[in-house]
């Protein structure tokens, strides 16, 4: 016999780029519109053009092409559409950094020419990512490939904006925002990551206009009392009633500001008197409006300070007019003092500069019917969220949800179409650039700004189908999309705002489902990233690896809604996996190249017993895939693959199929068991191929070429996936052999815990009911094959268990003689000088734990440790009694 000669050595590299030229050049990823096909659409998270994709990319995008193979094999009509986000604020970042280097800024370049830096930059970085998904096996349509700058989804955005400012939905005000210095635009609260820093409360006298006093305020942010308008008081608190309507001068500005009462402030923090800033904190903004306030802003985009303060601290720094502020303060005696204090600082998410609150001219999105709709497609499972506790965040943000600022003081984006007539102040709205102003003729100048990324990217669903230009065969056949996979991080970032422009314009949800994954971590629980060198990059996994085995690791490690610890380990644990399947396909190919090919198998009649079981087995495997794949839960679909292949087909029916396929009993048992072999291999590569597209598809044309003719319909990726078919269940089949399965179990238990070496045979003893022996009876040569035994005895009951290891099961026992299996002399020797050592450190714990002075100084932490270890002494001492008790008597 060949051992399946034709079947090389696992080379991943090879073999996974030619499989996918081979099915581009057949347009395998293409749907097939066919009218009486149900329709399965996904839409890509499009990947930022910023450069690679990290680890998070791969695993999100393995779960969506895992999904639309497994209903491609189904038979259903499926599109998923790749494509590419501009990010307009993470690309400029990138491409401001590499102008940087060259000692240039964007504003030496001037804008038409970084533009131009940039697109060739987010072109380059669309070829890199559009290898590493190619990489990576994903059936995208590349066809169909989409920009959130595409002409078509810019004019998307275009009609979107115009529509929503006619309705009166997009207006223009100076509100509170948060504010990046570095990157010089207003970022959403979203992008704002807030953590504990140590920092300082400076206690300041604001004095009395009268003379008569002063009144402290404390405060975290020293520098912004320069544009204070007021300081305020709770309307009850006793201290300060007398004083309310009063005017205080402000310090270093040397004006007066009113003294103000308002239920906003919290009589317990610090002196009860808080300083309002209307232009630079939230509330105070707030406060201000209630009081009708004057808004002075002391800072520049920079971060430095204004004309508005007083000529010492302009131009300074925000941080180093903090320093001087706090020196002129004590200079002047106005500095009570001083408290170390810990709170919350925002910094940029893009850059890590701490944010400034800031009144600025801002475009804003009024969005609270839309949020009202879309909470609505939740609450009626129209969206469903999985896991659903996702739900409840969901429900608080939107029921929360403020404006959404929408424009941004960036140079790379979509442009707000909003022009401006200066002379006759004139403000054209339109999608198409006017020419001149439609009220006096004059010159037009357009808005400066660009729009946040998330609103062309809130229309990715529909703008993608030909949305607003046509009816597109798309838009009729895929919208709304089947599901959404992504991360749980953007939930409100873009699953919200795409669930609200797509029932606004569309009138539908733009997805039926949306599975949020979690993040990725290191073997420590830190959040995997590029900044922090943890990261993994997902070519140099397939590079070592393969595809293969990491899309298998992504997907069995996929838990609904956990973050992921990824280890290299598991990575390699998986591509053993595959090993195990090649090696399983060149057993199989050997035999066909003695045997020759089978004949197609048409049922269950004349199998043996474990033929019977094993295409059970594959039956119920694949009616239980198909169910975890329709609840999302992945890893589960993994584990069921793992167990049926390695641990059902490859470690028992394979070993069982040897001697038969070898002749052992006859020529028409091996040609019957070699056709059983064929249908489950191929019915395994089936189930295995969204999860492991390349190794299966090269050994299904492996196993193809063997039968003498290729398989149906040729390539792997377009067979129907397996079901499970009732009639080739046989229950009964199924239950027997694994009574049989768990015997052979149990005395390979015994083998290893002795370490038995592999050749040796042994005798051993079954008791069970006269049922389940007459069972094991029929199968007494595979019970010793698999076992190594030299015999073996089904009995009711030992007389005698003296001198035996055993083994229990459910309804049996096994028995090995220890006589055979160890030196039962040295191993009572060995044993009581264990149990000499063990009897001596639980004495000494024991005398530890029983003396009070000891009991009465130690540690809680020690004294549990002691009592855990004293227990564990215990159960060593009574499992070595076990096994003394069992050796033979001398």
């Amino acid at each position: 016999m060949k051992d399946g000669m034709a079947l090389d050595k696992y080379s991943p590299a090879r073999m996974e780029e030619k499989w996918y030229r081979h099915w581009m050049a057949n347009n395998r990823f293409q749907p097939t519109f066919h009218p009486d096909k149900d329709a399965f659409c996904i839409v890509i998270p499009p990947p930022n053009v910023t450069g690679s994709l990290h680890m998070g990319h791969a695993w999100d995008n393995t779960l969506q092409d895992i999904l639309i193979r497994w209903k491609r094999m189904q038979g259903l009509n499926t599109l998923w559409i790749p494509g590419f986000d501009h990010a307009s604020i993470a690309t400029q970042w990138m491409v401001e950094r590499l102008v940087r280097e060259r000692g240039l800024t964007k504003e030496q370049m001037g804008r038409e020419a970084f533009l131009e830096e940039t697109r060739q930059f987010a072109e380059d970085s669309k070829a890199t990512i559009t290898g590493q998904l190619q990489r990576l096996g994903v059936s995208c349509d590349w066809s169909r490939t989409r920009y959130t700058l595409d002409d078509g989804l810019s004019h998307a955005v275009r009609r979107v904006f115009v529509t929503l400012h006619r309705e009166g939905l997009i207006y223009r005000a100076n509100r509170m925002v948060s504010w990046c210095p570095r990157c010089q635009t207003a970022i959403s609260d979203l992008e704002v990551n807030h953590t504990d820093r140590e920092g300082g409360l400076w206690h300041i006298r604001y004095p009395l206009a009268d003379g008569s006093g002063f009144v402290t305020v404390a405060t975290t942010r020293p520098e912004t009392m320069l544009g204070d308008a007021a300081v305020a008081v709770h309307p009850q608190d006793p201290r300060y009633t007398s004083l309310i309507g009063k005017q205080v001068r402000l310090p270093l500005v040397d004006k007066l500001i009113p003294l103000v009462a308002d239920d906003y402030v919290d009589l317990e923090f610090g002196t009860g008197a808080v300083k309002i800033t209307p232009a630079h904190d939230p509330n105070d903004f707030e406060m201000g409006k209630r009081h009708n306030l004057e808004v002075v802003n002391i800072l520049n985009q920079d971060g430095t300070l204004n004309q508005s303060v007083p000529q010492p601290y302009r131009g300074l720094d925000r941080f180093e007019a903090r320093k001087r502020v706090v020196a002129d303060l004590d200079g002047l005696g106005l500095l009570e003092k001083t408290d170390k204090h810990r709170h919350a600082v925002g910094a940029c998410s893009r850059c890590s500069t701490v944010v400034e609150p800031m009144v600025s001219l801002q475009w804003y999105v009024n969005v609270k019917q839309m949020a009202q709709d879309a909470v609505r497609a939740v609450e009626s499972k129209t969206i469903e969220l999985l896991p659903d506790y996702q739900e409840k965040i969901f429900y608080e943000w939107m029921n929360n949800i403020q404006d959404w600022c929408i424009s941004r003081q960036l140079w790379w984006g979509h442009r707000i179409p909003v022009w401006y007539c200066h002379p006759c102040q004139t403000e054209v709205v339109a999608e198409q650039a006017p020419t001149a102003c439609p009220s006096c003729g004059g010159p037009v100048e357009q808005d400066k700004d660009v729009l946040d990324t998330w609103f062309s990217s809130g229309l990715w669903p529909f703008s993608t189908m030909g949305w607003p230009d046509e009816e597109s065969r798309e838009l009729k056949t895929f919208y709304p999309t089947a599901v959404l996979v992504t991360g749980y991080d953007i939930l409100f970032f873009w699953v919200a705002r795409m669930a609200m422009m797509g029932l606004k314009f569309m009138g539908q949800v733009p997805f039926h489902q949306v599975f949020l994954h979690g993040l990725l971590r290191d073997k420590h629980g830190e959040k995997m990233s590029k900044t922090k060198g943890n990261g993994i990059d997902p070519l140099e996994v397939i590079d070592q690896y393969g595809a293969d085995a990491l899309r298998f690791t992504l997907a069995a490690q996929t838990a609904m809604g956990r973050d992921m610890v990824l280890q290299e380990a598991t990575i390699v644990g998986y591509r053993n996996f595959i090993n195990k399947i090649w090696n399983a396909a060149r057993f199989y190919l050997g035999h066909v190249d003695s045997l020759g090919a089978p004949a197609p198998l048409e049922g269950l009649a004349g199998l043996g017993l474990f033929d019977r079981w094993i295409l059970g087995r594959c039956q119920e495997t694949a009616r239980e895939v198909n169910r975890l794949m329709e609840l999302r839960r992945f890893n589960e679909s993994a584990k069921e693959l793992y167990q049926f292949v390695w641990g059902e087909l490859c470690d028992w029916y394979i070993e069982i199929s040897k001697p038969v396929l070898l002749g052992d009993q006859g020529a028409d048992a091996a040609r019957r068991t070699l056709a059983v072999l064929h249908q489950v291999l191929g019915d395994s590569l089936k189930l295995l191929h969204p999860l492991m597209p390349f190794v299966t598809e090269e050994l299904w044309h492996h196993l193809s070429q063997a039968d003498g003719q290729p398989r149906p319909a040729g390539d792997l990726m377009v067979q129907l996936y397996p079901m499970g078919k009732e009639d080739w269940v046989d229950p009964p089949a199924l239950t027997k052999a694994a009574r049989v399965i768990a015997v052979v179990d149990a005395l390979r238990t015994l083998r290893g815990e002795y370490q038995v070496k592999p050749r040796q045979q042994l005798d051993a003893a079954v008791a069970a009911d006269t049922e389940l022996q007459a069972m094991l009876e029929s199968e007494r040569t595979t019970i010793t094959t698999l076992a190594g035994l030299k015999q073996v005895e089904f009995v009711s009951t030992m007389n005698s268990r003296e001198g035996y290891a055993t083994g229990v099961g459910a309804g049996f026992e096994v028995f090995v003689s220890l006589a055979a299996l160890i030196d039962v002399e040295a191993e009572r020797v060995r044993l009581t000088r264990e149990m000499g050592k063990t009897r001596e450190k639980l004495d000494k714990l024991e005398a530890k734990l029983h003396n009070p002075a000891y009991i009465e100084k130690a540690p809680e932490n020690v004294i549990q440790k002691n009592r855990e270890e004293m227990a564990s002494l215990q159960a060593q001492m009574t499992t070595m009694r076990q096994g003394l008790d069992q050796l033979p008597s001398h």
